[in-house]
């Protein structure tokens, strides 16, 4: 069994050449703000596209970027040999390993598709299986989420279904316990990795219908940021209600279900919620900026939601965000936010900027969170178009100026609750671990802390007890979605 390379969330600040104004937004960071990409260097005039997208030409262009954007530029690796390196990735993680060996950079900094991002983050559109797979304490594998729209769920595959074994045949079937054993990283890579359209795969899997083998292929589809089947909803606790909302990711198409969700909230009345964000990696700032307004209908315009800082060169682009009206807002009197530590970045960030103004009335409960104070910002190479590098920039604060979360949200927020991720229970059921505890935090009854221990245990990529399955070559979805296949 693999440890994974989660990336989490970005902080997407689209830099557009010609696009005017700074607006940031977390793209598993950050928003949309003009800025000139970075010379690309390496390519001579004469040398056409084909010289300029060169793997050395490509580094050149990495190392001038970095060199001018980076937020920790003491933190930049010197002397990195490019010629050492065969793959850009692997040149970018060099340059970038001494703001890891901080806990600053944890593979936040990467190239990647530009036309992948733009079609996961406009309207989630990626290819895959459609669902979330994670190993649990007894090193089982299981489906902690399955997306409507996508293969695995019209196959009847749901949550806390276990994955047994998975081939390309129904005689060619390897066991998952099998492979974890041998620690098979290269069998779980051809198991999973391949999540283009129309890949074959031969699943045997055990749930509470029976064990039986499901032939699926992977196709596209679009991941939607809220379920239709428990993204939002009204909880009758007690006669207590409670709104309840379970976003998958930031992407632009959340914006406007998350307006449809708060405006059946508002003309119910309800002032207590939970925001379940237990698998959030993350995604764009813009798209957290609403979720946060939303929840600020007692906020004026003249209240701080957070501060953007980039590094000192680069401070004429810093910014305050000021909470904005939303017509669907309401005014919370406790929100419960589960978390786990796959909840990342624009996550957090929601998070963080409600601490300063409810203080104990907000809660995280399940585990800790992963830990991403910073966003990053995309640049395009201009001679390699699908070049796109995501770049750590600029660091977020909330109104009280805290934003040293590295290690997590848990020791942060004023009021926490531990709980487990119950995958015997749907996402949404009261009856399910997290959500019960979350339930009983806003309804004012006791509970456990978080605790420092429990704190460091989970300041890493990892809930309690389970281990997202990494894709060794993460598309978009992937890099935000922990698990995602």
């Amino acid at each position: 069994m693999r440890r994974p390379r989660w990336v989490g969330v970005l902080a997407l600040a689209a830099m557009l050449a010609g696009c005017g104004g700074d607006n940031d937004q977390m793209t598993a960071g950050s928003g949309s703000a003009a800025t000139p990409a970075p010379s690309a260097g390496g390519g001579s005039a004469g040398g056409g596209a084909v010289a300029a997208c060169t793997l050395r030409a490509r580094q050149d262009w990495v190392l001038a970027a970095l060199n001018e954007w980076y937020l920790f530029p003491d933190l930049l690796a010197s002397g990195v040999n490019p010629s050492s390196y065969t793959d850009l990735g692997s040149y970018v993680d060099a340059l970038t390993a001494p703001a890891r060996a901080q806990n600053r950079d944890r593979f936040f900094t990467y190239v990647t598709s530009a036309a992948q991002e733009t079609a996961y983050y406009t309207s989630g559109q990626t290819a895959g299986l459609g669902l979330r797979l994670s190993f649990d304490s007894r090193n089982r594998l299981m489906v902690t989420e399955a997306f409507e729209g996508a293969p695995a769920l019209a196959a009847g595959i749901d949550r806390g279904t276990q994955i047994l074994a998975v081939g390309t045949s129904a005689t060619a079937l390897r066991d998952i316990s099998d492979i974890v054993a041998q620690r098979d990283d290269a069998a779980l890579d051809a198991a999973f990795g391949d999540t283009a359209a129309g890949a074959a795969r031969v699943l045997r899997v055990s749930d509470a219908a029976g064990t039986r083998v499901v032939t699926l292929a992977t196709a596209d589809y679009a991941l939607s940021p809220l379920s239709t089947r428990y993204g939002a909803k009204v909880i009758d606790d007690g006669g207590r209600r409670v709104g309840y909302v379970n976003l998958r990711t930031f992407i632009s198409s959340a914006d406007d279900q998350l307006r449809a969700a708060f405006a059946t909230f508002r003309a119910q009345g309800v002032t207590d919620l939970v925001i379940d964000l237990r698998y959030n990696g993350g995604g764009l700032l813009s798209t957290a900026e609403v979720f946060t307004d939303l929840l600020g209908a007692a906020r004026s315009t003249s209240d701080v939601q957070a501060y953007t800082s980039y590094r000192a060169s680069k401070s004429s682009r810093d910014r305050i965000r000021y909470f904005q009206q939303e017509a669907q807002a309401i005014a919370p009197r406790r929100v419960a936010f589960i978390g786990t530590g796959q909840t990342a970045s624009a996550s957090e960030y929601v998070i963080n900027a409600l601490i300063p103004y409810l203080h104990a009335q907000v809660a995280l409960v399940g585990s800790n969170t992963y830990g991403k104070p910073v966003g990053q910002i995309a640049l395009d190479n201009p001679s390699c178009t699908d070049d796109r590098l995501r770049a750590i920039a600029f660091a977020l604060q909330n109104s009280a100026r805290q934003g040293d979360y590295y290690s997590g949200l848990a020791t942060k927020v004023e009021a926490s609750c531990q709980a487990s991720d119950d995958l015997t229970h749907a996402l949404g059921d009261p009856a399910e671990t997290s959500t019960r505890a979350a339930l009983d935090f806003v309804a004012g009854r006791s509970c456990t802390p978080i605790t420092s221990s429990a704190a460091t245990r989970s300041a890493g990529l990892l809930a309690p007890a389970t281990q997202p399955l990494r894709a060794s070559h993460p598309n978009a979805a992937q890099r935000d979605q922990p698990g995602l296949f």
